[in-house]
């Protein structure tokens, strides 16, 4: 039985395999211990508390726990083991990387506990500074850096110059820059709308010929969902050299409605349609500030007595009811006061010749 243990296989006995096995074995066993502990004895004592920190630690250090388990049963386990002098520095390397990842992402886990307890119920606060996209900004960001100072750790760690790998991308990194410079610039731009606010989620915004309502905003690109219903996805970077027009953060809605009368009313008539407006703005709640409400008889057009009714909509009124609304009772006021809305015509003059005698007809006027 000891000659076929201490069989040689690979550089190794049998019985250095047979261990080696045993004690990953015993650590995938602890493993699953461990989760069983935490799901039906931490977790269990974590609910009982007023805070939800701990059961979002709990439930985030969960998988990265069991990962570093297995991974220090392998380590255990490979160095009863031993084959070429390359192969054994190249797995020692191997697992001191892993294992500085799997650090690196109980960081990044534990971070993500903490944002999910204070920040985000933070953002769903009235008086808060910052939305949901902008913790979602902030933990890509943290997660990046987190991730890259982990690589550059573990690979450093692991014995290799970081300094000469980083140089030695030469003009491989010079390309890949400049083919990156859209990335960056969207990047920027999202940080800028992030910074400086000029929309949210929900806001209906206008920028260059899109007017519609922000549904998403992203590290790269925001997306609009448009009054036609079209989903557009614009890049960030466009917001940083464009002028964005914020519909919804307006005080109120300016209206200005022209109304043509018809060339024949008299001035007394204009008064009246003048008053007539004016009592509607007045009676009307949806208007803001009816002092500022302008109604003045503003010119005479190729076709009509022009009134222009100047008006504000309040700001949590529906502006396309309010519109109805006024126009509605515009004209039935018009009509009962025998004030008609002008179209435009032509007065025609024509000369017409019979039977050698010359007769000139009245004008004739034409509606078209």
């Amino acid at each position: 039985m000891s000659d076929l243990l201490n069989k040689t296989i690979y550089h190794n006995t049998i019985e250095n395999w047979l261990i080696s096995f045993a004690i990953i074995i015993l650590a995938s066993m602890l493993a699953r211990l461990t989760y069983l502990f935490i799901g039906k004895g931490l977790k269990q004592i974590t609910t009982r508390t007023k805070t939800i920190l701990d059961d979002l630690i709990l439930n985030k250090m969960e998988k990265p726990a069991i990962m570093l388990i297995i991974l220090a049963g392998f380590r255990f386990a490979m160095e009863r083991l031993h084959f070429t002098d390359g192969l054994d520095t190249l797995v020692q390397k191997t697992f001191i990387i892993l294992i500085t990842l799997n650090v690196t992402w109980f960081l990044i886990r534990l971070i993500e506990a903490f944002i999910e307890a204070y920040l985000i119920p933070y953002s769903k606060r009235d008086d808060n500074t910052m939305d949901n996209q902008m913790i979602l900004l902030i933990e890509r960001i943290m997660r990046v850096v987190i991730w890259t100072i982990g690589i550059i750790s573990g690979l450093n760690n692991a014995g290799f110059d970081v300094g000469a790998m980083l140089t030695g991308l030469g003009i491989g990194g010079l390309a890949l820059a400049l083919a990156a410079q859209d990335t960056v610039k969207n990047i920027f731009g999202g940080v800028m709308i992030f910074m400086d606010r000029p929309f949210r989620l929900g806001d209906r915004i206008k920028i260059s010929e899109i007017d519609g309502f922000v549904e998403y905003i992203g590290v790269r690109s925001t997306r609009v969902r448009t009054l036609q219903g079209r989903l557009i996805t614009i890049p960030n970077a466009h917001f940083s050299d464009r002028a964005i027009e914020n519909i919804t953060i307006e005080p109120a809605r300016r209206v200005n409605t022209t109304l043509g009368l018809t060339y024949d009313t008299p001035p007394e008539k204009i008064g009246l349609a003048i008053q007539l407006l004016r009592k509607i703005s007045d009676d009307n709640k949806h208007l803001i500030e009816n002092e500022r409400t302008m109604i003045f008889f503003e010119k005479f057009n190729a076709y009509s007595l022009d009134v222009n009714f100047y008006y504000f909509i309040r700001k949590e009124s529906s502006i396309f009811e309010t519109q109805t609304e006024l126009n509605k009772q515009i004209l039935k006021a018009f009509n009962e006061n025998g004030l008609e809305f002008a179209f435009p015509t032509q007065t025609l003059h024509a000369n017409i010749s019979q039977n050698n005698d010359s007769e000139e007809l009245a004008p004739a006027e034409v509606k078209s």
